[in-house]
Formats: C-alpha cells, structure tokens, sequence
C-alpha cells in the first residue's frame, strides 16, 4: 500500500492497531485525497468531477483524529477508533448543517441521529456529509460523477458515499435505501453494501423519504469491511454465522430484461457459488405478487408527501423530479383505506416470504443488483419516475424489509463499467447473508481502483 488513503477498514484497523499508522495520518491522507480527486464541489456538480462531498470538516476531523490516538495510546479502544468515514447528507450530525443536497433544506441539528452517535462512540472521525439524490428520491444523483467514468451516473441515492469509496477518498461510508439507495450507487460504482433488516439501523434523526421503506446501513469497499461497520451501527457485536449452503435464482430474475455485462456477472456468480460448494436450487415462488406495480410507487409517494409538507410555500427550490414526486401524491391522494390495505397487502406477502425460506430450506436469492451499468449523467433530476431500470430489481426488498449484501462482480467486458449481484435472504438473517456475500466476493475478487 502507497497510500494510506487506498487502505480500507479492515486494512485501517489493522494499521491502527499495529501502530503502522495514526488516526491522523489516515486521516490526512484522506483529506490530501479528497483534495487530488473529489475536484470542485458544488451543488449541481461539474462534469470534470466527482464532486462526492456537500461539506467536508477538515478542522474537526483532525481533531478528532488526535482524540483517537490518545484512545489508542491508553488502551481498550473500540476496534473502530481513528478509522475515517463519511456520511450521507441524511444523517443529522449536532451543530453541523444537514441539507439532503437540497437548496431547501438548511437545519443544524442540536442533536446526532442515534447511527452517528454509535460510529462516535465506537471510535469513527467524521471527515464530512456526502452528496444524495436530492432527498434521497431517485436513482441517479445526478451532481456526482462516477469515478469509473466522470460522464456516468454514480447512482443513487447514496451516490456520493459509493463515489467517495471507489475513488478511494474515504474506507467507509453510510447511506440509507428506501428503494434500492444503498445497492444501486454501489453496484454502478462497484463497491459493497448491506441493506439490514429494516429497524436493525436507527433511523431516527435521518432526513426520511418514506419511513416504512426506509433503511440505514453501511458502504464501503468490500462486504468483510461492511461487517465491523455493521456491528457498530446495529450496536452489537457479530453473532455466530451459519453458513449459505442453498441458494436460489429470484424468481424476480425474469421479469427485467439484463445489459449483457449485467447477465455475464450474473453468471459470474453463479459459477462462483458452484466453487464455493453452494446448491443452487429452482424452487417456484411463493403465492405473492412478484412485480408489484404501482403499489409500492403510491405508498412511498404518499408517505414522502407527509414529511414534505413542510416546504409547501417553497416547492419554486426544489429540483423538477421531487415536485413532481409530490403532485403525483397528490393526484393519487390515498385514502386511509386504501394505505391501509396496500400496507396489509405487504405484510402478508411478508409472511408468505419468510415462510417460503423456511420450507424449502432456502438461505438466500441470488440476483443482479442493478439490470443496466450506470447511465450517462444529466437528466436524472428533470422528471419523477426516469430510475425505473435502477430500482427495478431492489425496491422489491424494501417491500419486505429483508436483508440483501450487495457486491461487485466483475466489470463488463463491453463497457468496463462495474456490475454487481444482490444476496437476499429472511428477515434477520443479516449476519448469515453477510457471511455468504464474503465468501462469494472473495471468489469473485474485487476491481482495482478506477484511478
């Protein structure tokens, strides 16, 4: 390693805990590499630049750099003290703006959402808040450039935490996904994720989209260094695993057409998981909607009108796409039957879900993440509704609120852009889905920096 800003979180804790480096070296290296690669920041984005941060708090992470190496000095640090990480621009930091990438938004909260204060505690230095899709609704974030190529969509909506880890400015990031925000930047960026079960991350204190679909869960470069991330952010500490001995195709697969380099990757996996000794099953689905329409449009829609309300006598400062996320919402105006039905439709399909896994001894679904590799910057933000083909394979999951790791696997030999799978598995299995991506990722390998 030649630079301790290519070091990820495991190689961080590693280097910490031999005394290799400090806080504050990788710290500073973090911070010269954001200078070097992150190019000029602003709020519509450049397109000679990643543009991955709304804010970086050099003076505070220094700061807080040196607080960790006199916790690693005296002993007893927690494992992840003095490794840098960034964080959405969702997550309320107190006393430090929190905007959603958004000229409407611009609060300084007198208090930390609960994520935040369990990465402080454990130890984390906050280098700064990240880019979102604007509030977090869309597939695209449209002002930050991938770093595989600068005139592609980094994804959304945690496209500046996927951005900032493949251009290796930061080893780890947050994010949320109320539709696929956490998976598709990192399957166009090529990096690594875990959507958890819904309600293990705190939410609270977060910017919401849609509280019933929404999660919070951790980024970074690769899935083994998602796990201390994890355990930090659930407050727990990694239980014992059981191994993912079976695994099924979605039978989602064939409901979305695949870009070639997608479905090669797909195959990739598939294979990888025949190495790793894995049983891949057809099993039928279980007696539920596999493509669920409008439904799951309408109740997230209307759920994100409630919070937006608010901002009524400003819609003039939101981008196109958000204002007409709301008169869609509006147009369709639920009524209370009809939320409630949709939502008790959701949770019997749940059910019948976890039941499926159980009786045929499934461990996970194995599927592509994202069905196309990122698509050109630029027209993310003019109308609602144009990331169908991002969310088309991940929004289904928030629908059931289970857990999904999510990894590269491979570039595409067409276009040299990453594309990545998804493991899903029952509520609660978290850990055990984890183990499985891994594994499968260390089969699969992982791309060198773009850079």
């Amino acid at each position: 390693m030649t630079n301790l800003a290519d070091a990820g979180v495991l190689d961080s804790i590693g280097l910490l805990s031999r005394r290799e480096a400090s806080s504050r070296e990788l710290v500073e290296a973090c911070l010269d590499r954001i200078r070097e690669r992150d190019g000029a920041q602003s709020h519509d984005g450049d397109p000679e630049s990643v543009n991955a941060w709304v804010r970086v708090y050099r003076d505070d992470a220094l700061a807080a750099s040196d607080r960790a190496d006199a916790r690693l000095a005296a002993g007893d640090a927690p494992e992840l003290c003095g490794v840098p990480v960034g964080l959405k621009d969702l997550y309320a930091v107190a006393g430090k703006p929190l905007t959603a990438s958004s000229r409407l938004l611009d609060e300084v909260p007198n208090e930390s959402c609960p994520a935040w204060l369990r990465l402080e505690a454990a130890g984390m230095v906050l280098l700064g808040h990240l880019h979102t899709h604007e509030f977090a609704a869309g597939g695209t974030t449209d002002q930050v450039g991938n770093p595989w190529a600068l005139d592609r969509s980094a994804g959304g909506s945690s496209g500046g935490s996927a951005a900032a880890l493949a251009a290796r400015m930061v080893p780890a990031a947050t994010g949320t996904d109320t539709a696929g925000s956490l998976r598709i930047p990192s399957a166009v960026c090529g990096t690594s994720t875990i959507k958890p079960t819904r309600a293990t991350v705190p939410t609270q204190g977060l910017v919401p989209l849609a509280p019933t679909f929404d999660h919070a869960g951790p980024m970074a470069r690769t899935l083994a260094d998602c796990e201390p991330l994890l355990a930090a952010l659930c407050g727990v500490a990694p239980p014992p695993r059981t191994p993912v001995r079976r695994v099924a195709v979605s039978p989602r697969f064939g409901l979305v057409e695949l870009d070639p380099d997608v479905a090669d990757g797909f195959e990739a996996a598939l294979g990888a998981c025949s190495e790793l000794g894995i049983e891949i099953v057809e099993v039928a689905p279980p007696a539920v909607e596999l493509d669920l329409g409008l439904v799951f449009l309408d109740l997230v829609c209307a759920e994100m009108l409630v919070y937006h309300h608010r901002f009524d006598d400003r819609r003039e400062l939101y981008r196109p796409s958000i204002r007409g996320f709301l008169e869609y919402a509006e147009r369709g105006a639920l009524s209370a039957d009809d939320y409630i039905g949709a939502q008790a439709r959701r949770t019997e399909a749940t059910f019948r879900w976890l039941d499926w896994f159980a009786e045929h001894r499934i461990d996970a679904l194995l599927e592509p993440t994202v069905p196309i590799v990122a698509r050109p910057r630029g027209h993310g933000y003019d109308e609602p509704f144009t990331d169908a083909a991002e969310i088309s394979f991940t929004h289904y999951w928030n629908w059931t609120g289970f857990p999904v790791a999510a990894l590269p696997s491979g570039l595409g030999r067409r276009s040299g852009l990453p594309v990545g799978v998804s493991l899903i598995g029952p509520a609660g299995a978290d850990w055990d889905v984890l183990a499985g991506g891994v594994a499968l990722q260390a089969r699969l390998g992982v791309a060198a920096a773009p850079f």
